[in-house]
C-alpha cells in the first residue's frame, strides 16, 4: 500500500528506482557551485527548445521502431523533467517528489472506474468522464462555471495538432460532421474559395481560405478515426523517399535534376513511382506464395 499525498492509500507493485535517484543525484550535483558551468546557466526559458526537441526525437525512435533509440530518446525527455525540477527546486517553488505526486493524484482522481467503484463501459464514457472532471477540478480553482469545451488545448502545439484537438472538443458536445462524406464536400467547397481568391488575386483572402482549407482536410482525417501528423508525416516520409530515388536515377544517367527541365523531371519521377509498384507487386507475391496453403502442400506422388 503506497500512501498517496492526501495520505490516503492505494495498492500498487512494489517498485524500487536506484537509477532514477542516481540521476536525479547527478543533476543536483551538475547544477551545484562546483558543477558544470553550461548546466548551472540553464534556465526554464533556455531549456525550452531542447524539451521540443526531445520530443521529436523520441517520436522519430517510436516511428522507427527502434528501441534502442527509442530508450536514448525516453532518458533525454526524463533528464528534461529533472532538470526542470532541480531549478525549481533550488528556486523553492517544487520538487521531483512534488510533480510525481501531482501526477499520480491527478491519474487515480480522474480514473473513479479503476480506483473506484464506478464502471465505464468503453473509452467514449471514460474520456467523457475525464472531461467533467477536469470541469469540475477547474470549478474548484475558481474558473467561470461557463468555461468552454474548448479550454485546455495549449495554443502552443504545432497547429495540426491544435486543430485536431480543437475539433475533437467540439465533437464531443455534438459540434460534428455527421459522415465523411459532408467533409468531402466541405473540401471541395474551401477548393472552390481558394481558386476564387487565386483569380482574384487578393492574397490576404487567399491565406484565409487557404486556412479554412487545411482546417477541412484535418477535419477529415479526424473523422475517419487517423492521425492527421502521423498521415502528414508518412506523406512526407514518401516524398522525400521518392525524390532520393529521382535524385539516384538522374545521377546514373549523368544527370544534374537542377539541369533537367520539369518535364524531364517529371519524367523520372513516373518511373521511380511505377518501380516502386513493381516492387510492391512481387513482395504481394512473394507473401501470397509463402501464405498459400496450395503452395505449402507436397506435391501428389506419381505412379511408377
Amino acid at each position: 500500500m503506497i500512501p498517496d499525498s492526501n495520505g490516503a492509500s492505494t495498492v500498487a507493485p512494489a517498485i524500487d528506482l536506484p537509477q532514477l535517484a542516481r540521476l536525479r543525484d547527478i543533476v543536483a550535483r551538475l547544477r551545484a557551485p562546483d558543477g558544470c558551468p553550461w548546466d548551472r546557466e540553464q534556465t526554464h526559458a533556455s531549456l525550452r527548445a531542447g524539451a521540443i526537441e526531445e520530443v521529436y526525437e523520441m517520436i522519430e525512435a517510436i516511428d522507427a521502431n527502434d528501441d534502442p533509440h527509442f530508450k536514448e530518446e525516453l532518458g533525454d525527455l526524463l533528464l528534461q523533467v529533472i532538470m526542470h525540477a532541480q531549478i525549481a527546486g533550488e528556486e523553492g517553488r517544487f520538487t521531483l517528489e512534488e510533480v510525481a505526486a501531482e501526477i499520480a493524484d491527478k491519474l487515480v482522481r480522474r480514473h473513479p472506474h479503476v480506483f473506484g467503484d464506478q464502471r465505464l463501459g468503453d473509452s467514449d464514457a471514460v474520456l467523457k468522464q475525464w472531461d467533467e472532471i477536469k470541469k469540475a477540478e477547474r470549478a474548484s480553482k475558481g474558473a467561470p462555471a461557463t468555461a468552454s469545451a474548448l479550454d485546455g488545448v495549449s495554443g502552443a502545439l504545432p497547429a495540426l495538432m491544435r486543430a485536431e484537438k480543437i475539433q475533437k472538443r467540439a465533437a464531443r458536445v455534438g459540434f460534428d460532421w455527421e459522415h465523411l462524406h459532408a467533409v468531402v464536400e466541405k473540401i471541395r467547397e474551401e477548393v472552390i474559395e481558394v481558386e476564387h481568391e487565386i483569380q482574384a488575386g487578393d492574397r490576404t483572402k487567399l491565406e484565409d481560405e487557404l486556412g479554412d482549407l487545411l482546417f477541412a482536410v484535418v477535419n477529415l482525417t479526424r473523422k475517419a478515426k487517423f492521425d492527421g501528423e502521423i498521415l502528414l508525416n508518412q506523406a512526407t516520409n514518401k516524398f522525400v523517399r521518392r525524390f532520393h530515388a529521382m535524385e539516384s536515377l538522374a545521377a546514373r544517367e549523368g544527370h544534374e535534376l537542377s539541369q533537367l527541365s520539369l518535364a524531364e523531371m517529371d519524367a523520372i519521377w513516373d518511373r521511380v513511382k511505377a518501380g516502386e509498384a513493381m516492387d510492391r507487386e512481387k513482395s504481394m507475391d512473394r507473401e501470397k506464395s509463402t501464405c498459400d496453403p496450395a503452395a505449402l502442400e507436397s506435391p501428389p506422388e506419381q505412379n511408377s
